[in-house]
This record gives C-alpha cells, structure tokens and sequence, in this order.
C-alpha cells in the first residue's frame, strides 16, 4: 500500500450551507452514510450555528445523533462560539472545528468580532476540549487571500499556526477560502509551516474557484500534507465571503492521489455514487472535474 493520505469530506456542513434548497435532516444522513460507505472516515456532518444565520444547519444535533449511532466514521460539527461547543458537547461530538481569521475584515463579515476575539475564544475552547476529551481542529479563514483586503501575508498565517498549535489544538487547517491560491503560493506556504512545524497537525482546504484546486492540493502534497478538506460532488461555498464557490471535489482528490500511488483508504466507485446522491439531492452539485471520464472506467481504481 502508498502512503496515507487523510481525506475529510466537509459536504454535509460547508458543502450544503449555502444551497439554495435546504435538505432535511433524514436527507442530509442520507448524504453522510453514502460518503462514509465509499470509506471516508471523517466527515463534517453540521455546524452548531444559528439556524437564523445558516437555516441548512438546522437541526445539527439530530444529525450527529444519526451520524454517531453509525460507528464506521468519526463526525465532526463547527462550532462559532462556546454556546456552540456547549451544544456540540452536550450532542456528544468528539472533534469540533473553530474559525479564525488571516484577515481583520474577513473576521467582522464572517463572525461579527475582531481576529483578536476569534482566537480568546478559541484558546478559551481548547482548555476546556482538553478537559473534555474533545479534539479541535482550528481553520484559519483567507490564509492565502480575502475577499476584502488582498493577499494574505504568510507571516500572519505562520503567526497564527504557531499561536494555535501552542495553545493546544490538534489540526491546524489553511483554508483558501475564495480559492485565489495557486500552486507555487501553496507550496511556499505549507512548506514553510511544514519546516516549522511538521506536518502531522497541518491540513489544507482549497476551493476550485479558479480551477486550481487541484494543482493546489498536488502542491500541498509535494511540501508533505498528508491531511486535506475536501467535497463531495465539488459542493460549497461561504454565503459571507464573496467569490467563494466550491470546494475542490472530493472524487477529484482521491482518483488524482490514488493515481499517484497514494493510500486514501476511499472506494471511489461507491464515491461516485455519493457523488450522484449529492447532485439528485441537491439538484445543482457540479460533480468533480474529472467525473465524465472517470465513470465508464471505475474498474480502473
């Protein structure tokens, strides 16, 4: 077998929050167990947001419900606050992620608070999921660009990594949250984190907004990541950051590192079937890049 590669499918929560149809719970588990089936072992089932602010994640703690009476993979929510690690906790999640920002607009347009508030909450979150046997995985928001202000500086990006990986979270994730990176900036960057750091905490989400998701992630692979974000079916999209489309596909992912001789321990034929389950559901999923040649030659992989 190749190496490991870690793939966490982020569908169910950043796949679906900003669908124009909302499914409901029974469809939204529908979704999980067809992504858990092909062999992901985790997955992002649901945020503990308000379902005012985010009405698709209403009813996240059902979800989890569903999701934790399943056994083959371990979900885990976001969560925006200590209300929603209490929800969260109280719903028995055993891995919860938090946001922070690169960027000071960013963290007022996405969170109503300063960059600064989003890390004294987070540090306040870390000592008490120490406590409870919690893990906490922390996604700096616009680590290569922001909607608002530019490029990101990789100084703040490494600032923050080094803040959070101190205080006690267990993955740090760079999140290219419009999708304005390329390959030669994502390798800078992880590269410089993974010297720093080591790879074993650093993950990265990308989106394909300018259809270098990709490229992106064979970067990311060439400076060490083992652990990635990605969506089923290429779903996603942040309904507070403007230019942000979809995640780089999940399917797209795993046939680009099996290929490569990777292990991602995914079946991606039954992937390809949650990835069709995605688009009868959600009606609009755009399906991974490589989906009308990958499915008449699934006997391959």
């Amino acid at each position: 077998m190749g190496e490991k590669v870690s793939i966490t499918d982020v569908g169910p929560r950043d796949g679906l929050q900003n669908q124009p149809g909302i499914l409901n719970v029974e469809e939204r588990l529908k979704l999980i167990r067809a992504v858990a089936a092909a062999g992901v072992t985790a997955i992002e089932v649901g945020s503990f947001v308000s379902p005012k602010a985010v009405p698709a994640m209403a009813g996240t703690d059902q979800v989890v419900a569903g999701a934790k009476s399943d056994g083959s993979y371990k979900p885990s929510a976001l969560i925006p606050n200590l209300k929603g690690y209490e929800l969260a906790r109280e719903a028995g999640v055993g891995t919860v992620a938090m946001v922070v920002y690169a960027s000071e607009t960013m963290a007022r347009e996405n969170a109503k608070m300063s960059g600064q508030q989003a890390m004294d909450i987070t540090r306040s979150i870390v000592s008490l999921a120490i406590e409870d046997k919690i893990e906490v995985t922390a996604t700096i928001a616009v680590a290569f660009a922001c909607p608002f202000e530019g490029a990101t500086a990789p100084d703040s990006v490494a600032r923050l990594t080094a803040e959070l990986l101190e205080m006690g979270v267990n993955n740090v994730v760079l999140a290219d949250t419009i999708g304005a990176a390329d390959p030669q900036h994502a390798r800078m960057l992880t590269s410089r984190l993974v010297d720093s750091h080591g790879a074993a905490s650093i993950g990265c989400h990308f989106h394909d907004t300018r259809a270098m998701g990709l490229a992106n992630v064979y970067a990311a692979i060439e400076s060490g990541i083992r652990k990635f974000d990605a969506c089923i079916a290429g779903l996603g999209g942040c309904p507070f950051a403007p230019g942000a489309t979809g995640n780089v596909a999940t399917e797209d992912v795993v046939m680009m590192l099996e290929q490569m001789g990777f292990d991602t321990g995914i079946d991606l034929r039954k992937l390809m079937a949650a990835s069709d389950l995605a688009a009868e559901l959600t009606g609009n999923a755009p399906g991974g890049r490589a989906s009308a040649w990958l499915k008449p030659r699934l006997d391959r992989f």
